[in-house]
């Protein structure tokens, strides 16, 4: 126990300390929500598919706009920051978010039920870019612990509030669920705005030389050559081919245990909600291992374990397989706290939230097709092979990562 302590410690030092803790504790709340209620859709498909009588294909679209939104609102959002700061984008974004979430509970057909999910795309879209540069200026030199707490934070979310939803939805039905939400992101807003410092680098450990104030069209002209680096380059691919093995893989993974597997909604529910807590473990682990050990180990590591999990799913049959492997399948989520903080470290802190942005775009925007890709399979009988597929793209990844820092 004393070992475990030593290293909890360890793990939080430097963390805390100036108003480093608030800072940390309303990203990673923020982020908890924000990724939370992006997986509650998935978990409540059934019934949206049963309110608005659309099929798998359809339905993943509704998947699909939110992530593509959420991926078109990166480059811009990266500009944003870099001009009104980390604070206001942030809360920012929350309060768009609760706006968008109360607008998607009250959709009368599936039209505007799409708009919804667009809004929320745009509104939760401003976080990511804010997020990064925030926790890499608040802790550089603990920038992968830092993001590993605040990713295992959205991990959370993404594992209790689609666990809720599953065990809740028949009883309250999904707009009362997904309404519900508003109240919550509206006060971590709030949070957010008190205690986040404006510029955020006032509390880091040491000074960041943010350099000269370019102009919106210098900063532009300066993300060509901040985005070449071979290395940056190579981890933007390996995280395409993850996120879209992840889009899918999530976005279908509850309707898979429903309708294929013929397990109960609210099971299934439970059994999705342990993907996340094996990512959240994941990576907390992950942001600590990464700065200790090295980047490239980690990342090839996860990925392939990613890839021989995603293509177990077919040949599972039993629910206690099934617990373990969606546990194991989980584990694929390491990969986003070291990748992130390893490419934002790369890029310079001039020009760092225009081009982290606009390579988040690049990856999710590709990424976010996953979902619609599984949905379309499964119409066509291919559910199975689908997850073969994102199996395979996963191990492309693992290629790319293997490739880091080789010349």
């Amino acid at each position: 126990m004393s070992e475990v302590r030593r290293r909890v410690t360890e793990s939080l030092r430097g963390l805390r300390g100036d108003g480093r803790g608030w800072i940390l504790l309303s990203i990673a709340s923020g982020w908890l929500l924000t990724l939370g209620l992006r997986f509650l859709v998935p978990a409540v498909i059934p019934q949206v598919k049963e309110t608005f009588v659309v099929d798998n294909a359809t339905a993943g679209i509704a998947v699909t706009v939110v992530w593509a939104f959420y991926a078109l609102t990166q480059f811009p959002a990266g500009l944003i920051t870099d001009r009104i700061g980390e604070r206001t984008a942030l809360a920012g974004s929350l309060a768009m978010s609760a706006a968008s979430l109360a607008f998607l509970a009250s959709a009368p057909v599936f039209a505007v039920f799409l708009v919804g999910a667009a809004a929320f795309g745009i509104g939760s879209g401003f976080y990511g870019p804010a997020r990064g540069t925030a926790l890499s200026r608040a802790f550089p030199t603990r920038a992968g612990a830092a993001f590993g707490i605040t990713l295992a934070a959205g991990s959370f979310g993404s594992a209790v509030l689609p666990l809720v939803a599953g065990v809740a939805v028949d009883e309250l039905g999904w707009r009362v669920l997904v309404g519900g939400a508003v109240p919550l992101f509206l006060a971590v807003a709030a949070l957010a705005y008190r205690v986040l410092p404006d510029p955020i680098d006032e509390y880091a450990e040491t000074t960041i030389d943010t350099g000269p104030t370019f102009t919106l069209r210098e900063a532009l002209a300066r993300v060509p050559d901040a985005v070449r680096d071979r290395d940056v380059l190579l981890a933007v691919l390996g995280l395409t081919f993850y996120l879209f093995a992840f889009q899918g893989l999530t976005a279908f993974l509850p309707t898979y245990l429903v309708d294929v597997e013929g397990i109960g909604q609210g099971v299934a529910s439970g059994v999705f909600a342990l993907l996340f807590v094996g990512g959240g473990l994941t990576q907390l682990a992950a942001g600590s291992l990464s700065d200790r050990y090295g980047t490239v180990p980690v990342l090839v590591t996860a990925a392939a374990v990613g890839a021989l999990t995603l293509f177990a799913v077919p040949f599972v049959d039993s629910l206690a397989v099934w617990a373990v492997l969606s546990f194991l399948l989980g584990t694929r989520m390491g990969i986003a706290p070291v990748a992130n903080s390893s490419v934002i470290a790369a890029l310079p802190t001039d020009a760092q939230g225009a081009s982290w942005g606009f390579l988040r775009t690049c990856f999710f925007l590709v990424s976010a097709t996953g979902s619609a890709f599984v949905g379309a399979m499964a119409d066509a009988d291919l559910f199975d092979e689908s997850f073969v597929v994102l199996g395979v793209l996963t191990a492309c990844a693992a290629v790319c990562f293997q490739r880091l820092g080789a010349r």
